[in-house]
């Protein structure tokens, strides 16, 4: 039973410090791939977020994540702006419910494909 256990945990010796400078090793190594592959990108993500929402000016077409289209009016100091959703509708949002990817999606160039 005892040797069942040590298998489990991967401690062929209880007395050898091989398997404990092993057992650091990898979890190190576990750390640095959870790092890159997790804290890394959100991380890089959330700045990104954080400079598109900053450059937010006025006449700036934007889709929040709540999915309301609209034009930005006026950008106010305590975090909120204005949003024309149509001509004299105005809505005041958070500029936290930005969404930079849908509001990508609306503004990038549409395909200039000819339908000959």
């Amino acid at each position: 039973m005892f040797s069942l256990l040590n298998i489990f945990l991967m401690t062929p010796d209880p007395s050898g410090k091989a398997s404990s400078t092993g057992t650091l090793i990898m979890m190190g190594m576990m750390i640095l791939v959870f790092w890159l592959f997790m804290i890394r990108p959100q991380a890089k993500k959330a700045k990104e977020q954080k400079k598109f929402i900053t450059n937010i000016q006025k006449g700036d077409k934007i889709v929040t994540i709540a999915g309301i289209h609209g034009t930005v009016n006026k950008v106010n100091d305590d975090g909120t702006l204005s949003l024309e959703t149509s001509p004299g509708s105005y809505i005041k949002i958070e500029k936290s419910a930005i969404s930079m990817e849908w509001t990508a999606n609306v503004n990038k160039p549409a395909d200039t494909k000819s339908a000959s």
